[in-house]
């Protein structure tokens, strides 16, 4: 990832639940209280970036601040969905970059179960996305193309934009050979 990613840096902006360990003053703020010491066992969703420097974060022999939680994005009820069928859940409704807070909850946490049904999912959906983006200026699609586009997480957005030029790119190929 690039420093100047956007998908990078909305990716650190999602929310994630996670739950304070230690009496902390002065940020009562983070749970709408300015005026209140934040105290132990507070559920907070924090952005991303920040949830994971105070999960991180431990001096000495203390623990830290905070424990993460798996955001609801990757709960088992969206989980067991994928697993069911990939292509039946509109990704984007869970969370825009799926896939990019699925890798980052890879790296603090390891749960084997869910990086094969993110593996799995991919690998579905993107034959999905290689057929649509095939078919993309053949028009036979209509409004089920609109339809699918709109479920379509960033990652994959980003693989239908790459797999529609490749097929552009071939067909005007083609032409200039033929003539």
């Amino acid at each position: 990832m690039s420093y100047y990613d956007v998908d990078a840096i909305l990716t650190d902006g999602e929310k994630v639940p996670c739950t304070f360990e230690l009496e902390v003053p002065y940020l009562g703020h983070l749970n709408n209280a300015p005026s209140q010491v934040l105290k132990p066992g507070t559920p907070l969703t924090l952005p991303l970036w920040l949830a994971e420097l105070l999960a991180l974060a431990s001096s000495g022999d203390s623990s830290p601040p905070l424990t993460l939680n798996i955001p609801p994005c990757l709960g088992t009820a969206v989980l067991s969905a994928l697993k069911a069928d990939p292509r039946a859940v509109p990704l984007r409704d869970q969370s825009v970059h799926l896939y990019g807070v699925g890798v980052r909850m890879l790296d603090l946490f390891d749960e084997k179960e869910l990086s094969e049904v993110l593996r799995r999912t991919w690998t579905v959906r993107a034959g999905d996305v290689g057929l649509h983006a095939r078919k993309a200026d053949e028009g036979g699609l209509g409004g089920q193309q609109e339809e699918f586009l709109r479920g379509l997480e960033e990652w994959e957005r980003k693989l239908f934009r790459r797999a529609h030029e490749g097929v552009k790119g071939a067909k005007e190929w083609t032409e200039r050979v033929k003539k």
